[in-house]
């Protein structure tokens, strides 16, 4: 086997050069790309029976690829567009090899061809403005926690913010003390953007920072864990569902909705769309690459629907459907 197969040096300048120089990919792509080829190469392993670093270039073939993807949604219960995720990372990896290395162009125009997975689109699902603040009100104020969770919960349902932007977000990043006070989200894909702050939350984060004795100017994280580090995804997860469990015996509703802290976001979106807001501004507010992603809480408006099935004057009753005479016609009709 040639050198140039091996799989150790491919995959050094991938990360090393394509991803963080040439494309200057922020730490969060770094890290979901860097997870996708680990479990790739995990599998591989195992199924070849080879420790990692004695795979080469060439046994990741395609259908030891498509193997893989095929586990990711068997056996791990992934969903189809987890499933997509780990394979654009893949196709991303075999690109830089078709590129480095011609002698490899073979087998990465293999891998190449394997195509994205069509996935269902689920339903948007948001809360309503009284199960928003029965969950922001859920947290117990008497406790350094409890004041923590409340703030953070009304932190995402005031800023629409992701939860990487919201643990994300450090004391020198907020302007309390303008008139109007503002909040910098980095977002994802290095789109940063400048979100206002509501006056309630306004007031909760000056508590907040006063209690832990940190200035408006350090570069300080402000929602932090038990250890005083950075509030992690899986600990703000942990708030919102703790918050959740204690909601439900106010507001029984809350128990059939995916709660989880993205549908502060969605519920936000909603809330502005039904109050006159523009998809444009909506947006540049949620810091959506594209308006098409905004578009989806349009249609998800059944209200704004009915209202707009009413404003036209469409009548609710169907007229005679047709009806087959031909044999041919009638099959078809019934498939």
């Amino acid at each position: 086997m040639s050198e140039h197969l091996l799989l150790a040096p491919l995959l050094e300048s991938y990360f090393r050069r394509r991803l963080t120089k040439q494309r200057n990919a922020t730490p969060a792509t770094v890290a979901s790309y860097r997870d996708a080829l680990r479990m790739l190469i995990l599998f591989a392993a195992a199924r070849l029976r080879k420790k990692p670093a004695a795979l080469a270039l060439e046994e990741l073939d395609r259908d030891l690829v498509l193997a893989f993807l095929d586990e990711l949604e068997e056996k791990r219960n992934n969903s189809v567009a987890t499933r997509n995720a780990r394979l654009a990372a893949i196709r991303s990896f075999f690109h830089h090899v078709a590129a480095a290395d011609p002698a490899s162009f073979g087998v990465a125009q293999r891998v190449l061809t394997i195509p994205i997975k069509r996935t269902h689109i689920e339903v948007t699902y948001h809360l309503t403005k009284a199960e928003v603040d029965t969950l922001i009100a859920a947290p117990d104020p008497k406790t350094p926690r409890g004041r923590r969770d409340r703030t953070f919960l009304l932190f995402l349902a005031r800023t629409g913010a992701r939860v990487s932007e919201a643990t994300g977000v450090n004391a020198n990043d907020l302007q309390l003390e303008r008139s109007h006070p503002q909040v910098l989200l980095r977002g994802k894909g290095r789109r940063d953007r400048v979100v206002p702050i509501s006056k309630d939350l306004a007031r909760a984060l000056t508590t907040l920072l006063s209690e832990r004795g940190i200035t408006h100017y350090e570069p300080r994280p402000i929602f932090v864990g038990a250890r005083n580090d950075r509030l992690t995804r899986f600990g703000a997860t942990h708030i919102v569902r703790r918050a959740a469990a204690e909601a439900v015996a106010i507001s029984p509703a809350l128990a059939d909705k995916p709660i989880s802290p993205h549908i502060f976001r969605h519920s936000l979106a909603m809330k502005l769309l039904q109050s006159g807001v523009d998809l444009l501004t909506i947006q540049g507010w949620l810091g959506h690459a594209q308006v098409a992603t905004t578009h989806r809480y349009a249609a998800a408006d059944v209200e704004m629907m009915r209202n707009g099935l009413e404003k036209a004057g469409v009548a609710g009753d169907h007229g005679v459907r047709f009806r087959p005479n031909d044999a041919v016609l009638q099959l078809l009709n019934s498939i």
